[in-house]
């Protein structure tokens, strides 16, 4: 049913495509019913010859159980769609597992900031690792990361690890993802954020551990500005 979305490529992304699956389900036969109902009463209750129209006003339980036992109905889906839900997004946004890598990510008009902390393990020390609109991760490894924004709010959207987050200034999100298949894929800000806001696109790469960590030693041995 959901064959429209990317390739997933992380290893919860399994897990929110099955509670989108259910909600579809759920607002799909939902909407067919109304619907139904709508064409129904459209005919059954149309302009005739002959025949007023009246005011029949909901003054009983039997007129008000019309309105009543919908509400009763989409209480019981919510309820049944906050039960479904709450271990995925427990899962996603509120436990943080034991990490292999970190990386911080900062929004900016118009890219993606992306710090690595280097050797030493520890950011903001002088063997930091920065590039701009690219993001390189290992496969199959835990990955933390920050976001922040330096200036307007931006969105951190990578449609392919089911993984959006909105970056605050002033604020550092920490979340995290292992992803699961190699390949080059977009990393999109969903914000608008200026002028330049659809060309704020930058590319997550994962790759091989062994590659990553070649990429990564090669971008330490270079000279450092300043």
């Amino acid at each position: 049913m959901l064959n429209w979305l990317p390739e997933a490529a992380s290893s919860y992304a399994g897990d929110f495509d099955r509670l989108l699956s259910t909600i579809n389900w759920i607002t799909g036969v939902w909407f067919l019913l109304a619907e139904a109902v709508l064409i129904y009463l459209v005919i059954r209750y149309r302009r005739r010859p002959g025949r007023r129209a009246a005011y029949l006003p909901a003054n009983s339980l039997r007129s008000m159980s019309f309105v009543l036992v919908p509400c009763a109905v989409i209480l019981g889906f919510d309820l049944l769609l906050d039960g479904v839900s709450a271990p995925v997004w427990d899962e996603i946004k509120l436990q943080l597992p034991p990490h292999d890598e970190q990386v911080r990510i900062q929004g900016e008009q118009w890219a993606w900031r992306i710090t690595y902390p280097g050797p030493d393990g520890q950011f903001d020390t002088a063997d930091d690792i920065e590039t701009v609109n690219d993001l390189r991760v290992p496969n199959d490894k835990v990955i933390l990361f920050e976001l922040t924004a330096k200036d307007v709010l931006h969105s951190l959207w990578i449609p392919e690890l089911r993984l959006k987050q909105d970056a605050v200034p002033g604020r550092t999100i920490r979340g995290w993802f292992r992803p699961t298949r190699e390949g080059e894929f977009e990393v999109i800000c969903a914000e608008i954020c200026g002028f330049a806001h659809s060309m704020m696109k930058g590319s997550l790469r994962i790759e091989s551990a062994r590659e990553y960590e070649r990429w990564l030693a090669s971008k330490a041995a270079e000279p450092r500005r300043g």
